[in-house]
């Protein structure tokens, strides 16, 4: 196949097309800023913005599918800006693949469209609820999946994508966070670190993005569910990525109630000084580490084909050989 893929300056981004071009498929990357990726590859890369139509227009030219990654994330900015990206951004990417008669489109999107801040105990996808999600990014990219899935059609299929909590070895959100806390003596834990919650390995991830892309036609019009289908407590990852990175474990805990006040007055402080960097803590997060959230995977296994390839015990082992 000839795909375009939005977004490959992120981890996921970039080892998407890294697995796709190494499986011999014609890769062309789509971002704002010219990628490590398209340059250690020899991909072509189109410089714009997702929200650019022209430039959308001439990137459709000559592909047969898109994977649509690229997103503002984090919690930091205003409303408009999560929109203009999230939203505005997606309905240019939608329009200009239909107007090119692009077989394709799937649409990475968030298990956080769904989830309303009450524990997710094996559920599978549910509807994205942008009334109630939380948080600018949950609320624009519930928005967006739902357009997404709207547009889809046996001529133009369309689906959506959820892998929830990704990392691995070269991660610099989950991993480097915890890691980054951890040698700095800061890394504490919500509640005790007892919710139970699921993640997703890099190229677990990278796989079901693969198995989307080959099957849209078959599975359209519908959000799936992404993860390792192995919830483990807060506790047990942050130490399982601590004792991988050499690093002091989680020590200390809070109360979720504190934490969640903590992340209140946190986001009010970044918002009256204009801060772009994202605060230690913010209701989002505290809700996500106090709270258990985790997946039924039956519905996506039998979709997509797929299984989740590589093991959390596995998964440590590698990251582990990175920090050696």
């Amino acid at each position: 196949m000839r795909v375009l893929l939005t977004g490959a300056s992120s981890y996921l981004g970039a080892e998407t097309a890294r697995e796709l071009h190494a499986r011999g498929d014609v890769v062309e990357v789509l971002q704002r800023r010219p990628s490590e990726i398209a340059a250690e590859l020899g991909l072509t890369e189109h410089l714009a913005d997702i929200t650019d139509l022209a430039a959308m227009a001439r990137a459709m030219g000559r592909v047969d599918r898109v994977i649509h990654l690229a997103a503002k994330v984090g919690v930091v900015g205003s409303y408009s800006e999560f929109h203009d990206t999230n939203v505005v951004g997606t309905q240019v990417v939608v329009a200009t693949a239909r107007d090119a008669e692009i077989d394709g489109l799937v649409y990475i999107s968030s298990p956080s469209v769904a989830h309303i801040g009450t524990s997710l105990v094996g559920v599978p996808a549910t509807p994205a609820d942008p009334d109630h999600a939380h948080g600018h990014y949950a609320q624009t990219k519930a928005i967006a999946e739902q357009l997404v899935l709207k547009a889809s059609t046996p001529e133009f299929p369309t689906v959506a994508i959820r892998p929830h909590l990704v990392w691995g070895p070269g991660d610099t959100q989950l991993v480097g966070r915890v890691v980054a806390r951890a040698e700095a003596r800061k890394l504490v834990l919500v509640g005790g670190g007892r919710a139970l919650v699921d993640t997703t390995y890099i190229s677990n991830a990278v796989d079901a993005i693969i198995a989307a892309t080959d099957r849209v036609g078959l599975v359209r019009a519908e959000a799936l569910i992404v993860s390792n289908g192995q919830p483990r407590t807060v506790a047990e990852l942050f130490t399982a990525i601590c004792d991988a990175a050499r690093v002091p474990g989680p020590t200390r805990s809070i109360p979720r109630a504190v934490a969640y006040a903590g992340g209140a007055v946190s986001e009010l402080v970044w918002k009256a000084t204009g801060r772009r960097d994202d605060p230690p803590m913010t209701r989002f997060l505290a809700k996500q580490l106090g709270t258990a959230h985790w997946f039924d995977l039956a519905n996506t296994r039998e979709k997509l084909q797929w299984e989740p390839r590589v093991s959390l015990a596995e998964g440590f082992e590698e990251l582990g050989g990175t920090y050696s």
